[in-house]
């Protein structure tokens, strides 16, 4: 996709989903003013993944077993690594109960959307027109790709991967 295209799809994700739109920037703008996870927040990162999605109410009750204490030093300490330390980041969040490499890539989205994108079923099938296995080498190829493509447009990580995932669930109907 050229620049502009992005920025439509883009656009259209922020249009079409406002619920989406607004409790990512209530977190994400928390996150980098905390520079920590909680509790609630990391539900709130699950309910956002996974709202209207069958497995919401079984991973809900995954993340829910998390100490908060836990959760606060795994993220602190993550939130302090350089975006090198990917695959080390993503791994340290998969600690947690509940949480694999789809919730890591959203908290890590969150925290810093000028590098990061969420894993997510449509963004893969729209850039490799298959289905995923949601792993942590899987989600590092995904970015890497995403990061390629931001680049090349001076765009930030999430924007690309927004406007993958909204053309893949506009077009794929």
């Amino acid at each position: 996709m050229e620049k502009e295209e992005i920025l439509n799809w883009s656009k259209k994700y922020d249009v079409d989903y406002p619920w989406w739109t607004h409790k990512e920037k209530e977190l994400g703008d928390k996150l980098r003013r905390t520079r920590e996870l909680t509790k609630d927040d990391l539900l709130g990162v699950v309910e956002w993944k996974f709202k209207e999605n069958y497995q919401e109410e079984r991973i809900m009750g995954l993340t829910a077993k998390n100490d908060d204490a836990e959760i606060r030093r795994v993220s602190s300490h993550i939130f302090g690594l350089s975006p090198k330390d990917d695959s080390y980041k993503v791994d340290c969040l998969c600690i947690l109960h509940g949480v694999g490499p789809a919730v890591a890539s959203a908290i890590l989205t969150f925290y810093n959307p000028k590098e990061y994108g969420v894993f997510d079923i449509h963004i893969w099938r729209e850039l490799y027109d298959e289905e995923p296995e949601f792993t942590t080498a899987n989600y590092l190829k995904l970015l890497a790709r995403l990061r390629r493509i931001a680049n090349e447009h001076s765009l930030d990580v999430r924007t690309v991967e927004k406007a993958f995932f909204k053309k893949n669930i506009d077009e794929d109907v």
